[in-house]
């Protein structure tokens, strides 16, 4: 018989079977079928929050905040296209389409980023006419799915972006599932109402580089060289694929990484496969700089991109500007407490929601659902997006002018420090504290 007087340890989880990974075992022997979700990566991993900004004090000057001047403005495409996109601010609304999201948002989208001064994308399954009118600036994104595409769209668009590969599932396609595909949905992608959709994982009309080249002078034969062709590739390799993209005749390059979120796909590829953006930006930048095109080819960076010290950020390590899709669906209303009641009846919680292939949205963001859409008002939701864009706005250019820039682009990565063995690594920034970084010239760590 056991002594009941002897003291008993503490019980612990297992850090490698967790509450979490036990749950997915279980999920998975009870089902048979992987995972699929929305969202974007949930572990943590080396991100911008890991930099820091040192400032100004006596061996750099700053500037008043409010008497002198931090501009914001960026053009993309000025390399080719008759036409480049001009921006008032270098926050940009990501490719989220039609159908993974509701007609009402994206009219929301386009009207944030209309007040706002910047583009928004339309993403998977074509243009809508709300999306077109409520868009001062719309990038047309052309996918291997093909779905929607048509010449007249693509006519009608400021900007074309090709979509090789994104964040949250480098080499796999995307998957909109039948509860989302209305009258309206399966006519415009011309595939049948109710039946899942997988995107493809690559284009059907090209199997390398090369091709990418052809269908770059396509697209430009068919907008008569007058609009910006931007190349979006996922954070897999970096420079190899920044490298092509420039040699192919890319005007700009969409550069996504693993943060970047998706309306559905495995939860095993959102979670292991690609690399964080922290990761991919200086490897991008260093292949702009060999080829002469820093500056000259715009970079756009995305995936988990929140405020403006992100933004400043993005911009010191060597982007033109970046691109959200979360965060402004959050700005507009996805994922809002006030509906926690609603979240709590699917099984989940405000924050944690990420079912969002599903259809049952409560803030009616990411549905079909005519009795769920009508919940949002997508003249509010434009405001609030114009609002957050324009605070993350301020607070980059309040960063800045504690630098000393005067410009958001006169940010350089001397003037970041890293808190992390890992980020130092990754950004090619010192140590804080220090004059080294893992792998720097002339190291021999």
């Amino acid at each position: 018989m056991a002594n009941s007087k002897i003291p008993r340890t503490t019980p612990r989880q297992s850090a490698t079977f967790s509450l979490d990974v036990n749950s997915d075992i279980r999920r998975a022997a009870a089902t048979g079928i992987y995972d699929i979700r929305g969202g974007g990566a949930k572990r943590r991993v080396p991100n911008f929050d890991d930099l820091l900004f040192m400032g100004a004090s006596i061996s750099r000057y700053p500037l008043e905040g409010y008497r002198e001047k931090c501009d914001t403005d960026v053009t993309i495409g000025g390399l080719n296209a008759k036409n480049p996109i001009k921006l008032d601010i270098p926050i940009t609304i990501a490719g989220m389409s039609f159908g993974a999201l509701s007609g009402p948002a994206k009219e929301a989208l386009g009207r944030g980023a209309s007040a706002a001064g910047t583009s928004t994308t339309t993403g998977d399954g074509g243009m809508t006419a709300e999306e077109r009118s409520h868009s001062d600036k719309l990038v047309y994104q052309y996918l291997p799915s093909r779905y929607g595409m048509n010449p007249d769209d693509l006519r009608k668009a400021d900007a074309i972006e090709i979509v090789v590969g994104q964040g949250a599932k480098p080499g796999g396609g995307g998957m909109l599932l039948g509860q989302k595909i209305s009258d309206r949905v399966a006519e415009m992608r011309n595939l049948p109402k109710g039946i899942d959709q997988r995107s493809a994982c690559r284009h059907p009309d090209w199997t390398g580089p090369d091709d990418l080249e052809i269908k770059i002078l396509e697209l430009r034969e068919i907008t008569g060289w007058k609009v910006p062709i931007y190349v979006k590739v996922a954070g897999a390799r970096p420079y190899y694929d920044t490298t092509l993209a420039i040699k192919a005749g890319a005007d700009a390059i969409v550069l996504d990484g693993m943060q970047g979120g998706t309306a559905a796909t495995q939860d095993v590829f959102i979670e292991h496969v690609g690399q964080p953006t922290l990761a991919i930006i200086r490897p991008a930048v260093q292949a702009l700089q060999d080829l002469g095109m820093h500056r000259k080819v715009q970079l756009i960076l995305s995936g988990g991109i929140r405020s403006g010290a992100d933004v400043a950020k993005a911009i010191a390590l060597g982007a033109d500007a970046v691109s959200i899709g979360t965060a402004a669906m959050i700005a507009i209303g996805d994922n809002d407490p006030k509906w926690e009641e609603e979240y709590q009846k699917l099984g989940t919680t405000a924050g944690a929601y990420d079912d969002w292939h599903e259809g049952q949205d409560p803030a009616g963001i990411t549905t079909q659902d005519p009795d769920l859409m009508a919940r949002f008002d997508p003249i509010e939701g434009g405001r609030r997006l114009r609002n957050y864009l324009k605070v993350m706005t301020l607070e980059a250019q309040t960063i800045a002018r504690a630098c000393g820039k005067s410009h958001l682009h006169n940010l350089e990565p001397e003037d970041l420090v890293a808190l992390t063995m890992e980020a130092a690594a990754m950004a090619r920034v010192p140590l804080s504290g220090t004059d080294w970084w893992p792998g720097m010239p002339g190291s021999n760590f």
